[in-house]
This record gives C-alpha cells, structure tokens and sequence, in this order.
C-alpha cells in the first residue's frame, strides 16, 4: 500500500498534492474548506476531501484510506489541528510527518512581537491611529474590544462569503472591510497602507509563501509600525523540499529540485529584483561566487561558493538540498555564466531570474543610452577592443583582472586613440561607487578598479574606411618587399574572410596582407610567420602604427613554423621558400576544408602551385592575374607605369559536396 494522506490548508501543502501527481502514490487531501479545495486538481492518485475533521473522523479516515502516512501541511497557526493530527496518529499507531512553513524575520528588528491576539488588542488600545488587520476573518471577534474599531480598523479578509457575512456581522462594513485573495507584492501594500492612512499593521508570521515580507517592507516603506503575533507552537518538522525527498525515496520516485538561477544586478541589495529576492528567502542553499554569497549572507541561508559552470552543476547534483537558489553576477543574459550552467543542469529546468546589468545601471548614472552601443567584455576572453573603439562611435566595455580599465586606456593611448573620450565606473551601486570621465590622454596612468565599466564614445569612427586596400603609404616599409594595394583589395575578396576567421599569413613580409585580415576579421586572430628578423620586427612596428591587435608575429620558416599553430579557416602564401607543396599539404591536414589564397609573380612557383594542386584534396580553384599600373606625373602629364603582373590563385579544402 502506498496511501498518503495529506491535511492541506497552505501552499506547501498543494506543492506536495502537485509533485506525487502521477507518482507511485495515492495521496488523500483533506482540506478545510469547499474553497480550499479548488486549488488542488484531482487525479488518478489523488483524492480531494473537502471538510472540518475532529479527532475521530480523521482517525476513521485513516482506516478508511489505509494510509500509512499523514503529512500535516496545515497552516502554522492552526495549532488545534496540529495538536489533533499528531495525538490520532500516536493512537493510530500512524507516521506522522509535519511541514513547516520557513519562518522569516529579516527586516523585523522594529516590529513589536506579542504571544496572543490578547496582546495585540492590548497594544492597540494603547496607541491611536489607523489599523489594518490582515490575521484572517476567524478572528475578527476578538478585535472589537478595541476603543473605536468600526472607525480605527480595517479588515482584509478573504473574498468568501462566508468570510464578508462574519466581518459585517461584527460592523466592518464599508472602506473597513477588504476582501481580496493574497498574498500581495510590497506594492500592493504599499498603495493600500498610503490610501488608508494606515499607522498600525498587525499580521501573523506567515512566511514568505504568505506574504509576510513583502508587509515588513512596505510598512517600512510607510512608516507604518508591525505588530506580529507569534507562532502558537514551537515545532519540529521538515521543509518542503525534505518532505519531498522523504516521499521519493518512501515510494520510489525523486524528487525534482527547485533550482533558480538568478542575476544579482549592479551589485548592492537595492539593485536585486524581488522575484531574486524572495527566491533567496525560500531557497535551502545558495551558490556563487564568493563576492557574491557574501552580499547574500544576510538572507542568512547555507551559502557554497563555486564559480565554474561544472563546479557549480556539481555542488547542485551533489547537494542534499532541494530548493538551491545560484547567483550571477549582473544580468543571467549578459556575458554571464548562465550561458554554459544551463545545459548542464537542463534535466532538472531551472528557472532564469534576469537582473540589472552593470551596463545598464551605468548609463543609469551617465545619464546616456546603450541601445546605440557596442557592447562587448574583456573580462577573462580576449576581445579586440581597439579595432572596436576605432571603428565604432559608442563602445560599452565590461572589464576585468589587476588593471583591466587602465591597461585599455593605455593601449588606446599608444594606438593613436587617445583622443577618444572615457568614463570608467567602478564598485557600482555600492556607497564607494566610483565614476571617472575625460580623454584617454588625460586618465592615463590612474588607478581604477578590476571591475568595472568603461564607455568609449570615439566621434571620429564615422570617418573610419570599412573597405579593404590600404594606401601603400598607410604602412611602414623599409627595404622588405610589399603586396601593393590593388592586389591586396582583389586578394582579400579572394579570401573571403568570416568575421572570427582564424588566418595564416605565411611570407607576411611587412604584414600588409596580416593587417588587412585582422581589420576585416576583427574577432579572428591572424598569425603572420615569416622566417626574416627584420620583416618581423616590422610587421610588430606596423601593428603599432596601425593600432591592430589581433596580429601574432611567427618568426620562422614554414612548414616546421606552422605546426604547432591552431588549424587555420583561411590562408595566404606570399612567399614559400620552395616549400610550397609542404605547406599545403600541412595546411589541409590541419584543417582539410580551409580557403588558400596564394599570390606569385614568378612563372615557376605558378606552375609548381597549379601543378600541387592537381594532386591535393581540393575544389573551388580560380586563376586571376592582375595587371595594374599607377599614374605619375611628368610636365603637364600624367603618364601609367605598369607593375609586376601576379597570379593570384585560390581553391578550398575538400570536395564540392563537403
């Protein structure tokens, strides 16, 4: 026999009743009220019961049902039942298993705790001034012994009918008397403590699953003093969660766990939402970086910090806990760690809190917008934030490590950007929130926190050519041979280069070819190997001159140099040392559906390079030569002198069919 039976009066209690729907359990609901009964759906497995008990009905519907188990999920101030449930089940010889209901006191140090409604009449009849009473309609009665309450106190009481008959019965008529369904948000309270003018709140410590934190912070909000009647019983029993648990492993069916992911905002506890908020008071355990379980200690819950996405699917796996609240930093959508947690904890569906980015926040306090914006994070991932500052007007920047803001300053600085305007926010939303603006020229060299938010706003990116083909002029040459501009522009449409290409520049000579690819793949990375000293050096110096990052100079020869690189997606040859054969066929077995270009003046390298490629594994080849040839002055005329003619030849990895 798997018979449950389960007294039902909160929404713990229809928590269960939801979790052992068509689970290896029959589960009986007794609930109070025909009311009560229309928020828990029966099923194959479960019965709803609809009625007050006293001692001897319930024990003859345990031998009625045959169940082996009754779970109280009464309501923590229904005391009397709770005395009748565990005395029955003793003499029925029946387990019993009580749920409690979380209590929470966070924000209550300047409430006023009385032991009895006694105590909370007295009170008030020492004080004057408007009072809303939100204790149920059960105990209404008991409040009219208080000086003037048909003009003092109003009444919030369930919208039943029996409910309205018993207040208006007892002269809450009129404004006086609230009928509504809670719980409430803090809003809700907040308009109806305002409108009431209300001076006095009495309540009952219900938790946050009734609402009771949301009245602590409006009637703070309001200056409205909270009178809590405390529990009647000191108890001892299991959470949701626990109980769950137990009735899993008891009938052979686990539990899910409540999982929440959420973003804690800028930081501070003002910047949480309160859905992030009250998924901290209900959570068993909360998870995240050490920063952020530290803010998070006064929801004084168990806190473990982890960081990586599979140590914290780990501790969650591994956690006895059943409710586990995970913090993020900012926004869950934002570069968050949300990105790789979800996958791995998809078979138990957590839910996805959104929080208030820093990005967000900090326009906030600019007093700007960001949907004009770039945005993008150098904190713990490489980003080419150069390429971005110069060719965007509006660039958000998240950044991280020992000098994250100031290092970007000063590479601007050395990259000719120094002109572009700066504001670095720091420690946002905390009491030491930071925010400093002005050049780049002018904040370099300061000191600024690891974390922090840098806005660039760079009007002269609307100047910046989005073309390929640099002037010849545009680089530094010395005596090392160059690719000119024109055959540069038709190989770069031959390369056809993704945005985050990974690219060989092999023979890169000045780097005129490696430039024109890191600009046009500004999230790729470009590896110029090139076996002369001096064309190194150069190539370094025009990364500088041209404010270009994403170039990493090789020195060597290939094929030997290329070896321990990444597989590359696209591929030049400007120069091969005779090496040419060796090199391609090292490029294919790194990646053997890369796109290679490669450029010679020279009637042998054309034919050895046609002549390879009738051989190796692939399709797509084009032959184009180029002959260009440049104007110059002489006299009153203009004359054209021609260049080297070049073939310029491509294919791709692989068959046609790939």
């Amino acid at each position: 026999m798997n018979d449950v039976l389960l007294f039902a009066g909160t929404t713990e209690g229809r928590r269960v009743a939801e979790a052992c729907r068509g689970r290896n359990v029959t589960l009986h609901v007794s609930v109070a009220t025909e009311y009560g009964e229309t928020f828990i759906e029966e099923a194959d497995n479960i019965r709803v019961l609809a009625g007050r008990k006293n001692a001897g009905q319930i024990a003859a519907l345990i031998r009625e049902t045959g169940a082996e188990l009754v779970i109280d999920a009464t309501h923590p101030y229904a005391d009397s039942v709770t005395r009748t449930l565990r005395t029955v089940c003793e003499e029925t010889g029946t387990d019993y298993l009580r749920l409690l209901r979380s209590e929470d006191h966070i924000g209550t140090e300047h409430c006023v705790f009385v032991d009895s409604t006694e105590g909370a009449v007295a009170y008030l009849n020492s004080v004057s001034g408007n009072v809303l009473l939100t204790v149920g309609a059960k105990e209404l009665s008991r409040y009219t012994e208080v000086t003037d309450y048909k003009t003092r106190l109003f009444a919030r009481v369930l919208s039943l009918p029996q409910s309205v008959q018993q207040a208006a019965a007892l002269g809450f008529e009129g404004r006086n008397l609230i009928c509504m369904q809670g719980p409430f948000t803090e809003e809700f309270n907040r308009a109806m403590l305002r409108m009431l003018d209300i001076r006095y709140l009495v309540t009952k410590d219900t938790g946050s699953e009734g609402g009771f934190p949301e009245k602590i912070r409006a009637a703070a909000a309001c200056g409205v003093k909270v009178l809590v009647i405390r529990r009647p019983l000191e108890e001892e029993g299991v959470s949701l969660e626990e109980c769950l648990a137990i009735l899993g492993k008891r009938f052979g069916f686990s539990a899910e766990k409540n999982i929440t992911i959420f973003g804690v905002g800028a930081g501070s506890a003002g910047s949480m939402t309160l859905d992030a908020e009250n998924a901290c008071r209900r959570a068993e355990l909360i998870v995240g970086a050490e920063r952020l379980t530290k803010d998070l200690a006064r929801f004084h819950k168990p806190c473990k910090n982890a960081i990586l996405a599979n140590d914290i699917a780990e501790l969650v796996q591994k956690s006895p806990q059943q409710s586990i609240v995970i913090a993020m930093s900012g926004d869950t959508g934002f570069y968050s760690g949300t990105k790789a947690l979800l996958p791995l904890l998809a078979d138990m569906h957590p839910t996805v809190l959104p929080g208030i980015s820093s990005i967000a926040y900090f326009c906030s306090r600019l007093g700007t917008s960001w949907d004009d914006a770039l945005l993008i994070s150098t904190h713990g991932r490489s980003c080419n934030y150069l390429a971005k500052i110069r060719r965007n007007p509006k660039v958000l920047a998240l950044t991280g490590g020992k000098d994250g803001a100031a290092d970007l300053i000063a590479a601007l600085n050395e990259n000719g950007l120094g002109h572009v305007r700066i504001s670095v926010g720091g420690n946002l939303s905390y009491e030491n929130e930071c925010i400093r603006s002005g050049t780049a020229a002018e904040l370099i060299g300061e000191h600024f926190e690891p974390l922090a938010v840098v806005l660039a706003e760079n009007p002269e990116a609307a100047n910046e050519a989005v073309t390929c083909g640099l002037p010849d002029e545009a680089f530094l040459r010395g005596e090392v041979p160059m690719t000119k501009q024109e055959i540069r522009a038709v190989t770069m449409a031959k390369l056809a280069l993704p945005k985050r290409a990974v690219c060989w520049d092999v023979g890169a000579g000045t780097g005129s070819v490696s430039m024109e690819m890191a600009a046009c793949c500004e999230d790729g990375v470009v590896y110029a190997i090139e076996q002369k000293s001096d064309a190194c050096k150069l190539i370094a110096e025009n990364k500088r001159h041209l404010g270009i990052s994403n170039v990493t100079v090789i020195s060597g020869t290939a094929p030997e140099a290329l070896r321990e690189l990444p597989a590359p997606s696209r591929v030049f040859i400007g120069g091969s040392s005779g090496n040419l054969k060796d090199i391609l066929a090292l490029v294919l077995e790194k990646n053997p559906r890369a796109r290679i270009v490669l450029n010679t003046v020279t009637a042998e390298t054309f034919a050895e390079a046609v002549e390879a490629m009738k051989t190796l594994p692939v399709h797509d080849l084009d032959i184009v030569q180029i002959s260009a040839a440049r104007g110059r002055k002489m006299g009153g005329y203009h004359l054209m002198t021609a260049q080297n003619p070049v073939f310029i030849i491509s294919c791709t990895g692989g068959t046609a069919n790939e």
